[in-house]
């Protein structure tokens, strides 16, 4: 058996399978891609994945890509503890919120993201540097997203929108962990790695929102996810100040 898996920061799209192997107890090959040095549209990792999104995993020599069906192979592939729940109903539920996540409500947590990290990270590097590097993003919709990153040019309306969908998002998790221990079940799934990497900054990006006298069962949760031993060894894989915020996760409940 042989893994590889190309991925940035243990965050977001990246951390999903990183964390789902590492509960799955597989050893894989880590390649980092420094996603704010465009690594990711570099030849060589396009050799891997012609698109350049990250992350991308080579199991025997197959490719994969697009992080949540990654998770389920993941799940499917390999011995070790079950991600998956085993009734339909709970099955549903885990997808319902894996598709919400990824389609809903984590592009407009990457908006607020991209607009007060990434765009800032970069744009300070040689103008004609920076427009070579995007000019050399495979996908054209990736192109855009970059150029307003950069130019800080999303739009009031955007902008404004995506903390509508982060408010009302919080307000669903909030009651839906009032509701069970963990996401999609009563056992820690696929559907918890996933809201984790997308949410666990919550309480540092949106104290107003999501704190623990607002929102008990999120901050609840998000601390037993980051007690797990699978999450701090994925934690321990970051690079950048990106994978220190998950340290707001430490505090105990005021």
């Amino acid at each position: 058996m042989s893994v590889a898996l190309y991925h940035w920061e243990p965050n977001a799209n990246s951390g999903k399978p990183m964390l789902a192997l590492v509960e799955k107890g597989v050893a894989f090959e880590s390649r980092y891609l420094d996603l704010l040095n465009f690594d990711q549209h570099k030849p060589e990792y396009l050799a891997v994945n012609p698109q350049g999104t990250i992350p991308a995993m080579v199991h025997d020599g197959r490719v994969l890509t697009e992080s949540t069906a990654m998770m389920e192979y993941v799940d499917e592939a390999f011995d070790g503890p079950a991600l998956m729940p085993a009734g339909a109903a709970d099955r549903w539920r885990v997808r319902w919120w894996m598709k919400f996540m990824d389609q809903w409500l984590g592009p407009s947590f990457s908006m607020v993201g991209w607009s007060v990290f990434v765009g800032p990270s970069v744009r300070q590097r040689d103008p004609e540097e920076l427009d070579a590097a995007i000019g050399r993003i495979p996908l054209p919709e990736r192109r855009v997203a970059w150029r307003k990153a950069i130019s800080g040019n999303f739009s009031e309306a955007e902008m404004a929108e995506s903390k509508r969908r982060i408010a009302l998002g919080i307000d669903l998790l909030e009651r839906a962990l009032g509701e069970r221990e963990w996401l999609g079940s009563d056992v820690y799934s696929l559907a918890d790695i996933n809201g984790f990497n997308s949410g666990y900054a919550l309480p540092l990006s949106q104290p107003g929102l999501a704190n623990d006298a607002l929102t008990p069962n999120i901050m609840r949760w998000l601390r037993a996810i980051y007690a797990r031993p699978a999450t701090r060894q994925t934690w321990a894989m970051g690079r950048t100040q990106m994978a220190s915020r998950v340290s707001i996760l430490e505090s105990e409940p005021a």
